[in-house]
């Protein structure tokens, strides 16, 4: 792909892309925790082996960043993104261990054309993260702004 092969009217609800896999190591996990999220679980293996989780598990903040790789690597790069007003909701249903491969999945669940700004539009969005056993890990619920394709005769 290159940049600009996906616009706002490539976009349609019920719409699926399929960002591919990750493979989740536990060096990440750690040098990711140690920075951002230093809880017990996530850095120290006695810890997290002596908590709910029976071993080191990723921050959740991780699991999101993660999924953020994908959806920039596998659609935004090639898109006109403008950038996102924001996101509406993030689950955390499962833990991510070290030697999980996570695939994600962006499903557009709402497109509206700006009405005040000619040259984009909002698309809402799903992005569902599940691991190597088809169990849903992560959600995460948002918007972003894509610039409309432009008129004919005209190059972007």
């Amino acid at each position: 792909m290159k940049k600009n092969d996906w616009y706002f009217e490539d976009f349609f609800v019920g719409q699926e892309i399929d960002l591919g896999t990750r493979l989740v190591s536990e060096e990440e996990i750690i040098a990711f925790a140690t920075q951002f999220d230093p809880q017990p679980f996530h850095i120290d293996h006695e810890a997290a082996e002596a908590s709910i989780f029976g071993g080191v598990i990723a921050s959740g903040w991780h699991t999101c960043s993660m999924m953020m790789r994908m959806v920039v690597d596998g659609l935004m790069s090639a898109s006109s993104s403008m950038g996102s007003p924001g996101v509406d909701a993030v689950r955390w249903l499962l833990p991510v261990h070290a030697g999980d491969t996570l695939s994600v999945l962006y499903r557009t669940t709402k497109v509206k054309a700006s009405a005040s700004r000619p040259d984009r539009g909002v698309v809402w969005s799903r992005w569902a993260a599940s691991n190597q056993r088809g169990e849903l890990v992560c959600t995460i619920e948002g918007m972003g702004m894509f610039g409309r394709r432009p008129a004919e005769g005209l190059h972007a």
